[in-house]
């Protein structure tokens, strides 16, 4: 597959197949998302892997998450401007439309957020953590090594999720995992193969026009 071709292709998927995912390639994909771009070579990146038990294992954990936890970080600004607000509104608009979930339906719209911690399903799913005196630098290197993964992820048939949602469960995820007060949880990726015939997984979000964001001089 061509790399344009990948992040075309590429898309948040919600409903995934119980087909499983081999770890050889999982580790593969993770060995050549390395060579993504990091200043300094600091490669900030810490990975955990669950998959077929770990993942029955850690969904059954998650039962006894029942106190409220301190988000890792804000996921989006407290008040966002425009037009970055309407470009998240129209995507959730557009989500619950795919879904036919009205604006009043609450609580259809609530499970439909908490399909997130299912990993909507996906057999296998990565975490990704980075070290707390890690700086924007730093997550910037964060993106790049996870947009690289999943495109590469794409390029042998398998589809993902990438899920900051995860963020506010970052004490309850450290403690599975045995991480140490270093670190701290940047998101979660679900992996997997996407159901086809899902309606959510036509899903694709729109991107402002070129002219918009883009000065030639």
């Amino acid at each position: 597959m061509e790399i344009s071709e990948a992040i075309r292709k590429r898309s948040s998927i919600r409903a995934f197949l119980d087909t499983p995912v081999d770890n050889d390639l999982i580790k593969d994909l993770l060995s050549q998302a390395a060579r993504s771009p990091s200043g300094g070579n600091l490669q900030p990146w810490r990975i955990a892997v669950i998959n077929k038990k770990s993942m029955n294992d850690f969904l059954a954990f998650q039962e006894s998450w029942e106190k409220p936890e301190i988000p890792s970080y804000d996921i989006y600004p407290t008040s966002l401007k425009e037009p970055y607000r309407t470009s998240r509104y129209e995507l959730g608009e557009e989500m619950y439309k795919i879904l036919r979930i009205d604006r009043d339906n609450k609580a259809g719209r609530l499970d439909q957020v908490m399909r997130n911690f299912k990993f909507f399903d996906a057999p296998a799913a990565i975490f990704c953590f980075v070290d707390k005196q890690m700086g924007p630098p730093q997550w910037s290197d964060l993106g790049m090594f996870l947009q690289t993964f999943m495109l590469l992820a794409l390029g042998k048939g398998l589809d993902t999720c990438a899920q900051e949602a995860w963020s506010i469960k970052n004490t309850s995820v450290s403690e599975f995992f045995g991480v140490n007060d270093d670190e701290i949880l940047f998101c979660g990726v679900a992996l997997g193969y996407r159901d086809k015939d899902a309606k959510i997984n036509t899903l694709q979000s729109k991107r402002r026009p070129l002219d918009e964001w883009a000065k030639f001089f």
